[in-house]
């Protein structure tokens, strides 16, 4: 198979060989009960419970170097080991640990994956420069996983799978595009990652690495060891790019900030929220496209990560508006920003964006309609939350009660082919605007029995009709629930000029004795 090299991908393995141990080292159990283990050479052994037997789950550098590996019984670790310190494993606490070190090394990179067990995963085309190069990038993963406290082995290769078969099999490193196929060939069969049979099976047949295997025929592979062998064999190698599956899915637009110096003041980050707000406006300039959702990104030193969002009611581009949101965002949170000692990183995304024509302004500088008032909902969401502003959705249902919900005021429609009935000018409305939820029972004198009402009684108040408009009729949505009766509905007017919205819930000879609701009243 001919590599691809066209998309030029850049993949960051980083694998954690020692996590579980390091956790405790640096006493990250976060509250969980874990014991917190000192700098001396006695050998850890984290151990579980295996079929009735403890096994040990990981085991720290001093106990590899003593010859122990996961999976052997406590019991033959003593026997070979006598001075040991064996604690509980906590895998529950390693993933938060893990969880915790992909949303800081994001900063690299908004494209990052778990890689199992106790790695990472990082796409890092287009990134290298933001940090002076790959050598940079690596160097400064390096660094943030040694500040935590943690043992880390890396590896750049132009696919992940060759990206993690050099970081766990091999010695690492970085490999240019055409290093990397060369340096796989070198590493050990076990860089396959067979079942064990498969691997025995390899090592009997005098193959022992993998470039043994690479030049030999695809198809006598696939008989022995399945026809999934060559397509492994193929990412491995790099002459297939199976791109990795996001954390986060990736944003349309992303601009980042890096600071030689941590920043700590107020100003400073709203500065800089500035520029980049700057950056991004010009980005969607380019592809005709305005954001409808924004999120600011905030890297502490000390590896904690604060994500700030705030939404339009309608696609934008305005640097203004966006950062006068912004404040109002940053200003209403109950948790304040906390800089700690300093923000190393700040990133921009575009989380939702959508096409977004030039829009004209008049010659005395007026707006667009509806602009205001869209402007006038960006600024309560934000200050409020978006739970707080609502609007009317329309819905696909011809039931009143049913036929519309509340949604946030800023949330996209979530249906474009429905749409609001439009009112006949001059015409009385159709629908009041003021519903009961449920329908209020009144009592009724009709002139024949399928007429309009003469009187009705509500709230213990009698109601004489001087004007009736009906009926409505609407029926039961029988696919929901089959005894639904068909309603006829009345737009009435009392003496007063009250007017109100009853209905009639059954048909004389479809129910015994049909039941008058008040369902709204008109302003």
């Amino acid at each position: 198979m001919t590599p691809d090299r066209s998309a030029n991908r850049r993949y960051l393995a980083l694998w954690f060989p020692w996590l579980p141990s390091d956790r405790l080292r640096r006493g990250a159990n976060g509250g969980d009960g874990s014991p917190e283990i000192g700098p001396d050479a006695t050998p850890v052994v984290l151990v579980e419970k295996v079929g009735g037997a403890l096994r040990l789950a990981a085991v720290d550098p001093a106990a590899a170097r003593a010859g122990l590996t996961s999976g052997l019984t406590l019991a033959d670790a003593r026997a070979r080991t006598p001075f040991l310190r064996p604690l509980i494993h906590r895998p529950e606490a390693d993933a938060a640990l893990l969880m915790q070190m992909m949303e800081d090394f994001g900063r690299f990179t908004p494209m990052i994956a778990e890689d199992a067990p106790h790695g990472l995963m990082l796409d890092v085309t287009g990134c290298a420069h933001l940090f002076g190069g790959e050598v940079g990038l690596v160097g400064a993963a390096h660094r943030r996983a040694g500040r935590i406290g943690l043992t880390v082995r890396s590896a750049l290769a132009s696919t992940p799978q060759a990206a993690r078969a050099l970081a766990r099999f091999g010695p690492g490193g970085l490999f240019a595009a055409s290093e990397d196929r060369q340096a796989v060939r070198g590493l050990p069969v076990a860089a396959l990652e067979l079942p064990e049979r498969d691997a025995q099976a390899l090592q009997r047949a005098g193959l022992k690495r993998i470039a043994d295997l690479d030049d030999r025929p695809r198809a006598p592979l696939a008989a022995r060891f399945g026809t999934d062998f060559p397509a492994r064999l193929a990412r491995v190698l790099g002459d297939e790019d199976v791109r990795i599956t996001p954390y986060r899915p990736a944003p349309p637009i992303v601009v980042d900030r890096v600071f030689f110096e941590p920043i700590l003041t107020d100003a400073d980050v709203e500065r800089v929220l500035s520029d980049l707000l700057v950056d991004t406006a010009d980005r969607l300039d380019q592809a005709g496209q305005g954001g409808r959702a924004f999120e600011a990104g905030f890297y502490r030193v000390d590896g904690q990560v604060r994500r700030i969002v705030v939404r339009t009611g309608r696609a934008t581009r305005d640097v203004e508006a966006m950062l006068r949101l912004f404040r109002e965002r940053l200003a209403a949170l109950s948790n304040p920003l906390d800089p700690g000692f300093g923000f190393d990183q700040m990133r921009l995304s575009v989380l939702e964006a959508q096409r977004l024509a030039p829009a004209q302004r008049g010659l005395d500088g007026d707006r667009p309609d509806g602009e205001d008032l869209s402007r006038l909902i960006d600024r309560l969401t934000a200050r409020l939350g978006p739970e707080a502003v609502l609007r009317f959705e329309p819905l696909g249902s011809h039931i009143p009660e049913r036929a519309s919900r509340m949604v946030p005021a800023a949330a996209p429609a979530a249906r474009s082919d429905l749409t609001w009935p439009e009112r006949i000018p001059g015409d009385p409305p159709l629908r009041p605007l003021q519903m009961f939820d449920p329908p209020q029972p009144v009592e009724t004198l009709a002139e024949v029995p399928d007429g309009s009402p003469l009187r009705f009684r509500w709230r213990r108040v009698l109601h004489e009709v001087a004007l009736a408009e009906g009926p409505e009729r609407i029926g039961g949505e029988w696919w929901r629930a089959p005894d639904q009766k068909t309603r006829d509905y009345y737009r009435v007017e009392d003496r007063e000029g009250r007017r109100f919205w009853l209905f009639r819930q059954g048909l004389y000879g479809e129910t015994d004795e049909p039941r008058w609701f008040v369902h709204g009243l008109f302003a």
